[in-house]
């Protein structure tokens, strides 16, 4: 377990290096972090990521789009992820491929790149890491409109009429797929094995993590035991960490850097991913007032501190008392339970901690704009 003191010292000195701190979750979250975005973008040179491409694909998707339409009214996830495709203001979409360019531009060319020439870069990327980052922001994509498959077993009138979320299943399905197979066909055209490699296990790593995920958010699962802190950090990692730590470590590779870029690329990458996790799983818990509706996963890292906290069979009494009439949880008394013992302060200390491993990992790299940009970044997680 991590020093509770020194996480919090670290917390402290995240936002006191002098640098610009922009929180991605403050009270005005979503202007600041269109801020962060804004200014990550004139770094590298231009809007990358999902953007670009859609203009390359623009047939494909149109016809997506015109499909997708036929689900409005339901309650289908298709319609949410696609929504936010064009209305996210915070523009988590398109941040792993941003930080891929950032940690491609910190870094520099190598001096072992001999073949690879200079004049080739565009404010300081080789073509090849900005193919990566779209191919990155195509995997992510991916899997977050696969994600949206809906199980029918649990379908009930109000989500709408059966067969447009039979047909929204489907596409779902097909859409995913189609980008994951361009982003495959990416992959390959960058005629680099270990980066195929490294991009290869990152989505496996994804398929395992988002299966350990699903098997963990249930009430059963609380009930029987659920995972501790360690278990929580490996799996969170597979399914939030490994595809922007193996994208940044790709990247070091692509401009043929050492083998301790690479390591530290890769561990701003996993740190960086964790403490936005973590983040993340806080936000319900900071922003809820008495009585306010609320909703959480039980698989939250505040539950998981809270549930090794206080001990299974506490946990499971806190639960029943939390039942309601239909035997569904009441959210605001769990909530309450959270919150009166030391599961909040524990995730944010281990945020904290995560947080300043990745602002660790890149002080090696000269000193730089984009270097500064992955520093806000790291900070910008720890701000509550």
């Amino acid at each position: 377990m991590l020093p509770t003191t020194w996480s919090r010292l670290s917390c402290r000195a995240l936002s006191s290096r002098g640098q610009r701190t922009l929180s991605l979750f403050s009270s005005s979250g979503p202007s600041n972090w269109s801020k962060v975005v804004s200014d990550a973008e004139k770094i590298v040179g231009y809007p990358t990521s999902f953007m670009s491409l859609r203009c390359l694909l623009s047939d494909e998707l149109s016809n997506v789009a015109m499909h997708v339409r036929k689900l409005v009214g339901t309650q289908h996830p298709l319609l949410s992820t696609a929504r936010g495709f064009v209305y996210d203001n915070r523009n988590n979409l398109q941040m792993r491929g941003v930080i891929v360019l950032l940690m491609s531009k910190a870094a520099g060319p190598s001096h072992a790149a001999s073949d690879l020439l200079a004049q080739d870069m565009v404010s300081g990327i080789y073509p090849s890491q900005r193919n990566l980052a779209e191919i990155t922001e195509l995997i992510h994509t991916a899997f977050l409109v696969h994600r949206g498959i809906v199980n029918l077993k649990e379908w009930t009138v109000s989500d709408g009429p059966l067969k447009d979320m039979q047909f929204g299943n489907k596409m779902a399905i097909l859409s995913g797929d189609f980008l994951l197979a361009n982003a495959c066909t990416g992959l390959a055209q960058l005629n680099n094995t270990k980066v195929v490699e490294l991009i290869s296990s990152a989505i496996g790593d994804l398929v395992q993590g988002i299966y350990y995920e699903n098997s963990n958010n249930t009430e059963e699962n609380s009930l029987t035991g659920g995972v501790d802190v360690a278990t929580w950090e490996e799996q969170t990692f597979l399914s939030h960490g490994a595809l922007l730590a193996k994208s940044c470590q790709a990247a070091m590779e692509l401009a043929k850097h050492d083998k301790e870029s690479q390591r530290l690329a890769y561990k701003y990458g996993k740190h960086l991913s964790l403490g936005h996790k973590l983040n993340s799983d806080l936000q319900p818990f900071m922003k809820s007032s008495v009585g306010e509706p609320v909703s959480f996963s039980l698989s939250a890292a505040p539950v998981v501190f809270h549930r090794q906290i206080v001990g299974q069979e506490r946990w499971h009494q806190q639960l029943q008392q939390a039942k309601t009439l239909r035997n569904q949880p009441d959210y605001s008394k769990l909530l309450a339970a959270v919150k009166s013992e030391k599961g909040m302060s524990s995730a944010v200390d281990l945020c904290c901690y995560h947080g300043n491993k990745a602002l660790e990992a890149i002080q090696a790299f000269p000193s730089s704009e984009a270097r500064s940009a992955l520093e806000n970044i790291a900070s910008a997680i720890t701000k509550f």
